[in-house]
């Protein structure tokens, strides 16, 4: 494919020796067979045993066959190749390699592959040792494979192994931890291990080799060509630039790698999981402090962030009013800080259930933290300290990665939360991922993070949950919010809750998308008020089918029942009972917030009972379904999932629990048949302050 798309590729190949041994190995057993049958005397035994085959003899047989190989597979894809046999006499000879260099040129001009090999049957034994005035000997495919990309002035080199790349020590062993990019000098923090079972190099005649090419000025890659892990195409992952094996680099970037982030903050969580809950809040109120002290700062960060995105005309008008800060948000951010403050007080650490098991054995069930939670967000940058105080409450570590539209608001305010965090010595716990990894790369460390929350678009939440092998995703679909106008609804009450429910923010996810209205309340002066406030507030309708069969000139039709606009603009339909509200809503709707607006009691309560969504709100704005107005303080994420936690997700959802046994010598064995003791299994009440702090969570 890449030849095809005008790239200039060449193989080093070994399998010769290997296709040599095949067809020697059948030639003698067949030869003995046949020489069994004519020799007299056949109650003599049969001494069939192969005798050793030379590897030299092997590699002379099985180059055609090898060669047969590569040609039937490449033929299948009108490309032609030519084989080239070399020795380490090509390379030290001028003459010899200047002819080498001018065979391959001309070949790749022609638009044909190399296949390249050494010349096995011919070739002596490699020499130990034998490199000479920084030249690299050529004793196997990878000293080959380095010698040609500098050779031919390679921009790239991937070397292709077992294994995903270079570990620090053995694969397989305790703490073997892939490197993804490897520098020259690094090899004292390197363990080797035994070379594979094929091949005549290892991991490191690989790392010789790469080293030797880079410092040729050829790029490389060592990656696993047997079970490639992202896509299943591993050359293409690579030449795409995605994050796949361990790639190598003279220069050394200044920050500390992401997995070196990721293990500084898990060491710092863990110390701000162990920290009294007071010191929590104090980190808290602290951030919140400095939100209203470096007001100007944050503003003036943000401002540049805004004409940056202006300027570039890339973001739409909703994302233009997410990335916006003002001083009454700034100010809202610090209010809802302090609230997490005082929640941070029942977080982590928390009893939930203590049950006496046996005489003198109890068991209790505690609130601890996640561990580290990567929050990946678009452009808002308020995100940031709400989410940080979050974590800080739960004593989860956090990694963050923002959107480059707000990177100098995102860029201050990470300042602040770490200048805040520093008072107890603990800055390392939260951490912004501001190299350039792309997401898919964040979402394999299924190692070292424990749980992922993206926030931002419908798209950005699929792209991770498509990406995250192994670790968790807690977020939402769209936010296709629904409000359903019931035959007995207050006529005020419709006016203020649909304006303020759409036009309050329409950027948000808790903004309505589709306007439900029952058929009797066509045609009446309720119907006509909502559709005057609708177009007094600019607010551009999408009849839905129903609605359209109704009127004689109507609106655009709604392309679609299930969008979400996040913006001044929503779809109207028209339904005819309660019930076939629910229905519209469980077939269109995202299971985010929906509302009805009625007087009718007994239809309000159906409504809030068969509706399954995160959240459902009688006579009241969608624009609720928040974790401000919950009193949560703020949220990391509305969820619409159905495990774990679902709706506004504060403190509450960044928690797990532990069980923990506090025993006197008690042993399993004690609770058999022959054993004294019996289980108990008595549920014992909580101290006052425990029921307290559950009670008020």
């Amino acid at each position: 494919m890449l030849q095809n798309h005008g790239r200039e590729m060449m193989i080093v190949t070994s399998g010769a020796v290997a296709f040599g041994k095949q067809r020697l190995r059948h030639e003698i057993l067949l030869s003995q067979s046949v020489r069994q049958a004519l020799q007299s005397g056949h109650n003599q035994p049969k001494d069939m045993s192969l005798p050793a085959l030379e590897a030299r003899a092997c590699a002379a047989a099985g180059q055609s066959g090898l060669m047969a190989l590569y040609e039937a597979m490449f033929s299948q894809y009108s490309t032609c190749t030519a084989q080239v046999l070399v020795t380490n006499l090509d390379f030290h000879d001028d003459e010899k390699r200047q002819n080498l260099h001018s065979t391959l040129q001309e070949l790749l001009r022609m638009n044909i592959v190399p296949i390249i090999n050494t010349n096995d049957a011919v070739v002596p034994p490699p020499e130990p040792n034998s490199d000479l005035h920084g030249v690299i000997s050529i004793k196997d495919n990878d000293s080959l494979a380095a010698r040609l990309a500098v050779e031919m002035k390679a921009d790239l080199l991937i070397a292709l192994s077992d294994v995903e790349g270079l570990y620090n020590s053995p694969p397989g062993t305790d703490d073997a931890k892939l490197i993804d990019i490897f520098y020259p000098g690094d090899q004292h923090s390197i363990t080797f291990g035994t070379k594979s079972r094929v091949g005549l190099g290892g991991m490191e005649a690989k790392v010789k080799a790469a080293l030797w090419a880079l410092q040729g000025g050829t790029s490389v890659v060592i990656a696993n060509g047997t079970n490639p892990k992202v896509t299943g195409h591993v050359i293409t992952d690579i030449v795409e630039g995605k994050k796949v094996g361990t790639f190598f680099s003279e220069t050394k970037p200044a920050g500390p790698s992401v997995e070196e982030q990721t293990e500084m903050a898990r060491s710092s969580g863990r110390i701000l999981a162990s920290l009294q809950a007071e010191k929590r809040s104090e980190i808290i109120c602290r951030l919140a402090d400095l939100l209203t002290e470096k007001t100007e700062e944050i503003l003036a960060a943000n401002k540049l962030d805004l004409e940056v995105a202006s300027s570039s005309g890339r973001l739409p008008s909703a994302m233009l009013k997410r990335l916006s800060l003002s001083v009454a948000k700034i100010n809202s951010l610090s209010i809802g800080l302090r609230q997490i403050a005082t929640s941070a007080q029942n977080s982590a650490g928390r009893v939930l259930r203590r049950t006496r098991v046996a005489h003198n054995l109890e068991l209790e069930q505690i609130t601890v933290p996640i561990g580290v939670v990567l929050v990946i967000f678009e452009a808002r940058p308020d995100c940031l300290p709400q989410v940080s105080a979050l974590a800080i409450a739960s004593g989860n570590a956090l990694l963050l990665k923002g959107g480059k539209e707000a990177a100098n608001t995102n860029h201050v305010l990470l300042q602040l939360t770490q200048e805040a965090l520093s008072m107890h010595g603990l800055r390392e716990a939260v951490q912004m991922v501001s190299t350039r990894e792309e997401v898919e790369g964040l979402c394999r460390l299924d190692k070292m993070i424990d749980l992922i929350i993206p926030r931002g678009s419908f798209q950005l939440v699929q792209d991770i949950k498509k990406a995250a092998k192994g670790i968790p995703v807690l977020g939402h679909s769209e936010g296709v919010c629904h409000v359903y106008v019931d035959a007995d609804a207050s006529a005020d009450k419709v006016i203020g809750i649909v304006r303020d429910s759409k036009c309050e923010y329409p950027a948000a996810c808790n903004a309505m998308e589709t306007l439900l209205i029952h058929r009797d309340i066509l045609r009446t002066p309720l119907f006509d008020q909502i559709i005057d406030m609708l177009r007094t507030e600019r607010v551009r309708i999408h009849a839905g089918p129903r609605f359209a069969s109704y009127l004689t000139f109507s609106p655009s039709e709604a392309k679609s029942l299930r969008t979400e606009y996040n913006d001044l603009e929503c779809c109207v339909e028209v339904v005819d009972s309660m019930q076939e509200a629910v229905e519209h809503i469980h077939k269109y709707g995202s299971s985010h917030t929906d509302v009805i607006i009625t007087e009718n009691a007994k239809t309000a309560e159906q409504f809030l009972q068969q509706l399954d969504s995160a959240c459902v709100f009688w006579n009241a704005s969608s624009r609720f379904a928040d974790g401000y107005r919950f009193g949560l303080g703020a949220e990391v994420g509305i969820s619409t999932a159905r495990i774990h936690a679902r709706g506004p997700v504060g403190i509450e959802g960044l928690l797990t629990t532990k069980w923990v046994l506090r025993g006197d010598g008690h042993t399993v064995a004690d609770f058999s048949e022959q054993g004294t003791q019996t289980y108990l299994h008595e549920n014992l009440p909580l101290e006052q302050k425990e029921i307290l702090q559950r009670d008020s969570s």
